[in-house]
């Protein structure tokens, strides 16, 4: 089946390529689709002048570059530095508030909240740790563009190494475009046994015919993501380090707790999205002016969705570390693979009224194959080797807008197949007015927990599992209102009942899943705002969580603030624009997960509480032209605050350090 839908999939873009080539217009691009939940217009994303200098077309602006997300919102490129550019320019190029990062550049970040909404009822791969550079299907943009564009992303790692993203798209024709991108990094850490080596690569392509009528977009995706693992400090290492003392500074001869393993994630997809307007009408109504809608418009299309993923995550070790993990089926050359083959389809049905509104009803079918290669016989219990099977699934999605309101809601539902699960969200926003905005939303899930939980072989005797734990069942309700910069608040809450979770067996001493038999009730409220005093600005969030949990299993810090004083300034009459500030990161003290490296999953210890110390940064940043340059001195007050500094307990965060970056585009 891989064989045959690979194949139709490179001939489908052989033939896109086979369009004629012509000199692509300076238009803004238009599927003729419907979408849920999407802007009708280009998103205002900066103040950027729409002119652009240096170009072989001189009538193309900034604003004909286009980037299409998954969910075909359509914004332009933005060139402009601002503050929330800074928050971005980092390993997962996106904004990582409430996310704490490992010591080594490319490894996993502890959390430091949580979201449990959920439209999804099919089960995760697990390693849920290695999966924040890991590309999902809506990671993966598609591009609409007047002339060549590149973009080249740098950034310094620490000791050996760097990071670099490049990117390339082009449209040889107004209906054809493709883009080719790589993100490769290597690092090699302060600490022992840390390094960290990943790359992405990335293909995309999207194709619409004169008429508008069929469209077609696609991706291929590689990616492999490697880490060394230590397992963290030794104890003895770890007084070491909260010591200060100035031989220990040097943190390459502070013990960890292993130097012969490593893990790596690796996977490969190939999405194929297509879309046919079967009708697209517009009927002139014989009615008196003075009613609204006099023009009826209605559309119908069909849509088809086909993805194959393939995916594996192994951890390796040349001996046996018993004292961390327990005892072992052998004493070296450990090797512990979980693979997944993931293959779905997905029918949909659109129609669009202006009346009625936006309804679609899908039909999808996803084939899943999970597990291991061997069958194992542990205290008289068979573990399986695989999960595998086929799920069907209906689901529909309605939207609606008028004037100022706006209704979104999706559904979905498994009908068969050994997998339950359904999701319902609904979500209304309305506009009071071009400044103010309100929005609403109520989501319930109940779905079955990762599939790592529910099976796991392992070279350690005491991480072999098989279990049968019931759905995890979550509703929330969530409110957002927006006044300009000058506010935007968020509040959710959530309940959680059969949350599953990692912790300690009390037996083993090891690692486990388990179920929690009681509800968890969990409150967040985000406040959001910008205030600029001239050239000056102060950049604030302040997150505040609560939860009520019976068991301990949810553990996350009461605040989480990020607050930024910077300056902004054009200079040279105007050829380099300039910020510079410092930017503050807290959050109050909390039983902080630990990591597990051999599951690449954080589970709950309620033994001692890390946090409560500040983390400042100085960051001076400019841009020339369309270039943006970044240097940041981070944590530099790690040395007069008290090393008790962690992002998972035995797991330092980062020391002070000054790196460097730059973003350029070019434009052919």
């Amino acid at each position: 089946m891989l064989k045959v839908f690979f194949t139709c999939f490179i001939v489908c873009i052989v033939n896109l390529v086979s369009a004629q080539i012509q000199q692509p217009g300076r238009r803004a691009i238009d599927d003729g689709v419907g979408t849920f939940g999407v802007q009708d217009s280009l998103s205002n994303q900066s103040q950027e002048s729409t002119s652009i200098k240096n170009l072989k077309n001189p009538d193309a602006k900034i604003e004909d570059y286009l980037i299409i997300s998954h969910k075909r919102d359509t914004t332009y490129l933005d060139t402009t530095l601002t503050i929330q550019k800074d928050y971005k320019f980092n390993y997962l190029r996106k904004d990582n508030f409430g996310l704490v990062p490992f010591s080594n550049l490319g490894q996993t970040y502890n959390s430091l909240t949580r979201n449990f909404e959920n439209t999804t009822s099919m089960p995760l791969f697990g390693a849920r740790a290695r999966h924040y550079n890991y590309m999902e299907i809506e990671d993966i943009n598609y591009y609409h563009v007047p002339t060549p564009l590149t973009e080249l992303t740098f950034r310094t790692a620490f000791e050996q190494g760097q990071l670099a993203d490049s990117f390339f798209t082009i449209n040889t024709s107004p209906q054809f475009n493709f883009s080719i991108a790589y993100k490769g990094l290597r690092s090699l850490g302060k600490y022992q046994n840390i390094l960290t080596s990943t790359g992405n690569f990335r293909f995309t392509s999207n194709y619409k015919t004169k008429d508008k009528r069929y469209q077609v977009r696609g991706h291929i995706v590689t990616q492999d993501l490697l880490n060394q693992e230590n397992g963290g400090l030794q104890d003895a290492s770890v007084i070491n380090f909260e010591s200060g003392e100035d031989e220990f500074l040097d943190r390459s001869i502070l013990e960890v707790n292993f130097e012969n393993a490593e893990s790596i994630m690796r996977g490969k997809r190939f999405h194929l999205d297509q879309n046919y307007n079967i009708f697209n009408k517009v009927v002139e109504k014989f009615l008196p002016q003075t009613l609204n809608d006099s023009t009826s418009k209605s559309r119908l299309s069909v849509r088809h969705i086909i993805s194959f993923e393939d995916k594996y995550f192994q951890y390796d070790q040349s001996s046996a570390s018993t004292s961390f993990f327990g005892d072992a089926f052998k004493s070296s050359n450990l090797k512990d693979r979980a693979t997944l083959e993931n293959f779905y389809n997905e029918l949909q049905a659109d129609y669009y009224n202006n009346v009625l509104g936006n309804i679609q009803l899908n039909v999808n079918n996803t084939n899943y194959n999970y597990g291991y290669d061997k069958l194992i016989i542990l205290n008289g219990n068979t573990i399986v080797n695989r999960l595998k099977g086929n799920v069907f699934a209906v689901g529909g999605k309605y939207s609606k807008r008028y004037k100022g309101f706006r209704l979104n809601g999706e559904l979905g539902a498994n009908i068969s197949g050994d997998f339950d699960g359904n999701y319902f969200k609904a979500n209304a926003t309305f506009n009071l007015n071009d400044e103010i905005a309100a929005s609403a939303s109520i989501n319930h899930s109940s779905k079955v927990p990762n599939y790592n939980t529910l099976l796991y072989q392992s070279d350690y005797i005491n991480y072999n599992w098989q279990n049968n734990f019931n759905n995890i069942e979550t509703q929330q309700i969530a409110f957002n209102i927006k006044y300009k910069k000058l506010a935007n608040i968020t509040v959710d809450y959530s309940t959680i009942d059969n949350h599953v979770y990692f912790k300690q067996n009390e037996t083993t001493l090891q690692i486990a899943p388990f179920q929690n038999n009681k509800t968890i009730n969990y409150l967040r409220a985000k406040f959001e705002n910008e205030i600029k005093f001239g050239k000056f600005a102060i950049n604030n969030t302040i997150l505040y969580q609560n939860v009520k949990d019976e068991n301990n299993v949810l553990n996350v810090p009461e605040i989480n603030t990020r607050n930024t004083v910077y300056l902004s300034s054009h200079l040279f009459k105007k050829a380099l624009y300039l910020q510079t500030g410092i930017t503050l990161n807290y959050f109050t003290k909390y039983y902080m997960d630990a990591y597990n490296p051999l599951l690449a999953e954080f589970y709950v210890q309620n033994n001692r509480e890390f946090g409560d110390f500040p983390r400042l940064d100085f960051f001076l940043n400019a841009k020339i032209r369309q270039t943006r340059i970044y240097l940041k001195a981070e944590h530099f007050n790690s040395a007069f605050t008290g090393y008790n500094y962690y992002s998972a307990p035995n797991y330092p965060y980062r020391d002070f350090s000054v790196r460097f970056g730059v973003v350029w585009n070019f434009f052919l």
